[in-house]
């Protein structure tokens, strides 16, 4: 069953939106400090994020863009703040959705659960700030662009994607490409990863993969 955070300051309707999701069947858990809210949603990685606009620390907006640049979560304001402007400035800072307080539990549950199934049926695909790797096919996406990956380099992509914001350490990557980091050459990562950066060129990403000395790889931000 999915779970959903609950990003809310007022305790009291805090705990009315767990009690509707807890009614409804869903594991919810509700952020109860806000000093550290967005690195706790990175560690929890939910299905779905409700989230309100007005925030101790960050605001709900800025959340939501950090959120999207690098979690493939779904993510639907709700706050009460009512102008279309609102609502524009949510969409485009990446919110799947926007409702405005008060709401109707059941619009609540229904917009949730559109949500859900809609990123259900998008569980192939594998999504980092603007790049969008389909993991059955290796077929990477950005802007309005393409490349299909043969498979090895599908294969550390998805890995460094799947670990994005961190370093993919080399014994790490042999593990998930080869299955095992013993006697496997090192020329063969150095190798593979050569070609990956030559087919991420083809469209204008050769150098989104950082070495960091002695520590492995990770992704620069798109």
């Amino acid at each position: 069953m999915f779970e959903i955070v609950v990003v809310e300051d007022d305790s009291y309707l805090r705990d009315e939106l767990i009690h509707v999701f807890k009614k409804a069947g869903y594991p919810v858990y509700g952020i109860t400090s806000f000093e550290h809210v967005e690195e706790e949603l990175y560690e929890r990685k939910p299905q779905l994020v409700i989230l309100d606009v007005n925030l101790p620390g960050k605001s709900g907006y800025e959340l939501c863009k950090n959120l999207k640049a690098r979690a493939s979560f779904p993510i639907l304001i709700l706050t009460a703040r009512d102008t279309l402007s609102d609502e524009l400035t949510a969409l485009g800072l990446g919110a799947d959705d926007f409702l405005t307080k008060p709401c109707h539990p059941d619009r609540l549950l229904a917009r949730v659960e559109r949500l859900l199934k809609t990123y259900d049926n998008l569980k192939g695909m594998l999504k980092v700030g603007s790049l969008s790797l389909d993991v059955d096919t290796y077929k990477l996406m950005f802007q309005d662009a393409h490349v299909v990956l043969a498979e090895t380099e599908g294969k550390i992509l998805q890995i460094l994607m799947e670990c994005y914001p961190a370093v993919v350490g080399k014994g790490e990557l042999f593990a998930a490409v080869w299955g095992t980091d013993e006697f496997v050459d090192e020329n063969i990562l150095q190798v593979n990863m050569s070609r990956l950066r030559k087919s991420l060129s083809q469209i204008n990403l050769g150098d989104i993969i950082l070495n960091k000395r002695g520590q492995g790889y990770v992704l620069k931000d798109v």
